[in-house]
């Protein structure tokens, strides 16, 4: 064994040249140009005479279009403008196009060139190292945690919307039995008393939710309407994957674009209400004190993270099912960038309306704020609707566009779970699959429906969604660039695409990337404060139990799948099974047979090249970072 073996533990024999750090060698000219409709791609790609055809893009479009209704959701609506106003209002684009550049686009170019590439979902892609697949089930895990409550908002988003069609709004007037209620749909001779509550969330919490004290006498039984309405949600987003890709993508058109007409529509017809630019001015003002603290840059991490999801296997689905040489790279860079106008739009809208509702009150901006999440999307906002000279049509409006853009999202969230799926039981219809995940969504998702069903949510979100995701993306990096091998993910993205990967990329995922995201993850535990709802209720021990339950059964998969894995490769000696254990499959590669050997003698020439250095370990790191190799040989 030379040198080159010790110091990566790869055999650069044929079968196994796909497991070998290499350099970036010339492509042939046909090689070189990107495909410009991805979906031609299918005609050409002949697979493995005992694999399922895999169904593609219908063209480009349909993917790119799929990318933005799954990035642009919910998040970018009711936490993007109140997560940037705490941590410092304008200040805070400072660290968060800083963390967008460094972690956002990164990760979102990493899963789609990588789903691309291999044409594989979340879990089959660990391939190019077995004994990292636990990460893959940890993602279809959270990726299921999310989808479940997620629905259930969407559930919420209906009733609204269909509420919004009453000559008078049911929230902007108090009920007899409702104490120190304060008519939301009042601008005038308000008087408010130190226990004053709006009727907006009023009837949100007694009337929508029946929100109960707390979980410590059960749950209740599910609320009729708002299984109605998650029975309704769930149809919906049936229709639109009941027939995989085929359906969801003629479907994505609607789902990505539609929101942002109502946005723009919403923003225009609040930029001329009275007291709306002292909203947005309060939104964008700069506190710069804050961009020292490190809350602020936390924020930012997770706020930039979450937003684009990435790390919940939608990406590298979508990607999955392109054309080998489509241009992905061009894709993943609009998709990111208009993530972010998004959540600056977003926000733009809602601070407007928030700074109408302050000039109608005759109060400062920051005392309407209010709060961002469910408070601000049924609460803050419906009572800010209510004071408008047209309050059913801006209602009529806003819970549209946030049904829309929910269902994009769930859409993305199913079809990541219905992939794993189908490639595991690959004989069973797209249809029936569908329908099962579908109907199994449905039944978790009336625990959210109940009386204590926001309780339930938050914990799912707070310790299944936000802790879980956070360390399936250490994993994923690590795997990735640390074991596979960053050179060699390079060199995969040169052989499919036609393009050198610069020093940016490389040192973003090799050192820049991975240690950001383990900052942050040991920050988020040491600064772990228990979960209290809404501010007041301290959940009894056994709501954290289960809470650190799911955040511990996603976690595990990781070592566990390790240990199953290096047990079947055992070999007497640890190194060797250890070796062998992280070692990439030999059919790990492109999807097509011929695509795949000619990947693989690619890969063994720029191994052959490679080994002519005879470069020590370090050296090697430090070519691979500077993207030197080519420089070298």
């Amino acid at each position: 064994m030379n040198q080159e073996q010790i110091n990566t533990g790869f055999d650069p024999s044929p079968e196994n040249v796909a497991s070998k750090d290499s350099k970036a060698l010339h492509l042939p000219p046909e090689m070189m140009k990107p495909s410009i409709n991805g979906g031609d791609q299918k005609k050409k790609e002949d697979v493995e005479d005992n694999e399922p055809e895999r169904a593609m893009w219908g063209n480009q479009i349909e993917f790119l279009m799929s990318c933005i209704a799954a990035s642009v959701g919910l998040g970018n609506v009711w936490r993007f403008p109140f997560v940037a106003y705490q941590n410092g209002g304008g200040a805070f684009l400072i660290p968060y196009v800083i963390v967008l550049i460094l972690i956002g686009k990164p990760m979102y170019y990493l899963e789609g060139a990588i789903g691309q590439f291999s044409s594989r979902n979340s879990v089959t892609i660990w391939a190019l190292s077995p004994a990292m697949k636990g990460t893959g089930y940890a993602q279809s895990l959270g990726c299921g945690y999310i989808l479940s409550y997620y629905v259930a908002i969407i559930a919420l988003c209906l009733y609204y919307l269909s509420m919004s069609f009453q000559s008078t709004l049911p929230w902007a007037v108090c009920q007899p039995e409702w104490k120190d209620c304060v008519p939301s749909d009042l601008t005038e001779d308000i008087n408010l008393t130190e226990n004053s509550t709006s009727s907006a969330e009023l009837y949100f919490v007694k009337t929508v939710l029946q929100q109960s004290e707390g979980i410590e006498g059960g749950l209740g039984a599910p609320i009729w309407y708002l299984t109605l309405c998650l029975l309704a949600s769930w149809v919906v987003i049936f229709l639109i994957v009941a027939r995989g890709v085929k359906s969801s993508g003629k479907a994505s058109y609607f789902l990505a674009l539609f929101p942002y007409v109502v946005m723009i529509i919403l923003l225009i017809s609040t930029a001329i209400l009275p007291g709306a630019g002292d909203g947005i001015l309060f939104f964008i003002t700069p506190k710069w004190e804050k961009l020292i603290e490190l809350d602020v840059w936390y924020a930012a991490v997770t706020q930039v993270f979450f937003s684009l999801s990435v790390c919940t296997g939608a990406i590298i689905m979508f990607s999955s099912y392109n054309g080998f040489r489509q241009n992905v790279y061009r894709d993943a860079m609009i998709v990111t960038t208009l993530d972010t106008f998004t959540s600056l739009l977003s926000g733009f809208t809602i601070f407007g309306i928030l700074g109408n509702l302050a000039y109608v009150l005759k109060k400062e901006v920051g005392e309407v704020v209010g709060t961002g999440g469910t408070g601000l999307a049924f609460i803050s906002y419906p009572d800010a609707i209510a004071k408008t000279f047209q309050p059913q049509l801006f209602s009529v409006l806003f819970f549209l566009m946030m049904s829309v853009l929910g269902v994009g999202s769930a859409v993305a969230l199913l079809s990541t779970i219905n992939t794993v799926m189908m490639d595991a039981f690959p004989r069973i219809p797209t249809v029936v699959m569908s329908a099962i995940c579908c109907s199994a969504g449905f039944l978790v998702g009336l625990v959210y429906v109940t009386p204590g069903g926001q309780f339930i949510l938050e914990i799912v979100d707070y310790y299944g969604g936000t802790f879980l995701i956070l360390f399936c993306a250490i994993a994923e990096i690590v795997g990735i660039f640390w074991i596979y091998g960053l050179e060699n993910f390079c060199l995969d993205i040169e052989f499919m695409l036609g393009i050198k990967t610069s020093i940016y990329w490389r040192f973003c995922w090799g050192i820049i990337t991975p240690v950001m995201m383990i900052v942050v993850f040991i920050y988020a535990l040491i600064s772990y404060e228990a979960l209290v709802f809404g501010g007041y209720y301290t959940y009894p021990t056994a709501g954290y139990v289960s809470g650190y339950l799911m955040l511990l059964v996603g976690i595990a998969f990781v070592p566990l799948v390790m240990i199953l894995v290096m047990y079947k490769n055992r070999t007497g000696n640890f190194w060797e099974t250890f070796k062998q254990s992280f070692r990439s499959k030999p059919l790990w590669g492109p999807r097509s047979t011929a695509t795949r050997h000619e990947w693989k003698l690619y890969k063994q020439e720029a191994i052959a090249e490679r080994e002519k250095l005879n470069t020590t370990w370090l050296t090697h790191i430090w070519l691979s970072l500077s993207n030197n190799y080519q420089h070298r040989i």
